[in-house]
């Protein structure tokens, strides 16, 4: 696998600085993504078609991406980053990495909530926080907020992830911009004190849990659900019959969302076909794609979902909360974490 991932480095790695030698040239994008949906090809060969630009890119998780282009610093053929979360992407501006665009089609086309501070990177797609729940075990109506989790009614019941991952990060970052620290800090001690089990695994596996009844809720991010709920394999849709889903704080601030984001780097050297970019990326047929790739919303409100399997869970009222704040907060969501135990 090491092997593997080296050699793709290596290849990509040419031929971005093939287009990087040739700065003059500016139908190059080079572009550096943690996504690898299938979808996103027609992406890239749509923008293509329309603009004449080629795109040359290089494929990696989140962090590695991070950290290479941290190191590679000037020096960087990279034009654009796309990652998922708003705490990665504020940890690359905080970096240095990103360099601000003015755009009447980004201003126009996202809403502003979906603009970081000073335009230096944005969210494209959206996904929500969700709480799911054994329907057999767990009462809808005790579970309609996320306050709810710290309900002693639920001792012994709820499972999640790491206090330490980027996703549970992001919600905690959320919750202290609406409650204050000490009363976010309160109720991750109470939620601990619910757990079913110390946090592990990944989503699929708190929904699993949920169905098996090894917890009775758990936090998961939608695309997740809807996997499992659209999986190909009849013991997952089986495990399915078990699990509801409910849409957290709908009569206060709403379902806590997270992005696929991306930005223009400092070092671009195809800076103008950069910001193209970022402007095809918020044009409906590219929301369209770019969205329903992992199974997640158009940050474009006029957007088409085209989602059957989305657009079954039905309509919710979404955290308007800026995707800054999500980044910004995650130091004290990490102490917080921490200090409650939350491991």
């Amino acid at each position: 696998m090491f092997l593997k991932l080296f050699l793709h480095f290596a290849i990509a790695a040419s031929g971005l600085a093939i287009g990087n030698g040739a700065a003059a040239q500016t139908n190059i994008l080079n572009l550096y993504s943690s996504r690898h949906y299938q979808t996103d090809e027609a992406l890239y060969t749509n923008f293509t078609k329309a603009t004449g630009v080629k795109i040359n890119r290089i494929e990696a998780g989140e962090d590695p991406l991070i950290e290479r282009l941290r190191n590679e610093g000037a020096a960087s053929p990279a034009d654009v980053l796309v990652t998922v979360d708003a705490g990665r992407l504020w940890r690359a501006e905080q970096m240095g990495l990103f360099q601000s665009i003015d755009s009447k089609i980004l201003d126009t086309r996202l809403p502003a909530h979906m603009h970081a501070a000073n335009n230096q990177w944005f969210g494209f797609s959206t996904r929500a926080r969700v709480i799911v729940y054994n329907t057999e075990s767990v009462n809808a109506a005790d579970v309609q907020n996320y306050e709810d989790l710290a309900n002693p009614k639920l001792k012994g019941k709820v499972c999640t992830r790491s206090g330490s991952h980027v996703y549970n990060l992001s919600l905690m970052s959320a919750l202290i911009e609406h409650w204050g620290e000490a009363r976010a800090e309160a109720w991750a001690r109470a939620v601990v004190a619910n757990f079913a089990r110390s946090p592990k695994g990944g989503d699929t596996d708190q929904i699993k849990g949920v169905a098996t009844a090894e917890c009775g809720v758990a936090l998961v991010n939608t695309y997740y659900y809807v996997r499992l709920a659209a999986s190909g394999k009849p013991e997952d849709r089986k495990l399915m019959e078990k699990v509801a889903l409910v849409w957290p704080n709908q009569k206060n601030f709403g379902t806590h969302v997270n992005v696929s984001g991306a930005g223009v780097l400092k070092n671009a050297p195809h800076k103008e076909a950069a910001i193209r970019y970022l402007e095809y990326l918020a044009g409906d047929a590219a929301q369209t794609y770019f969205a329903s790739g992992n199974n997640e919303w158009p940050a474009v409100p006029t957007a088409r979902l085209n989602n059957r399997d989305l657009e079954a869970l039905g309509k919710f009222k979404a955290d308007t909360l800026n995707v800054g704040a999500l980044g910004k907060n995650q130091p004290a969501a990490q102490k917080i974490f921490d200090r409650a135990g939350f491991q």
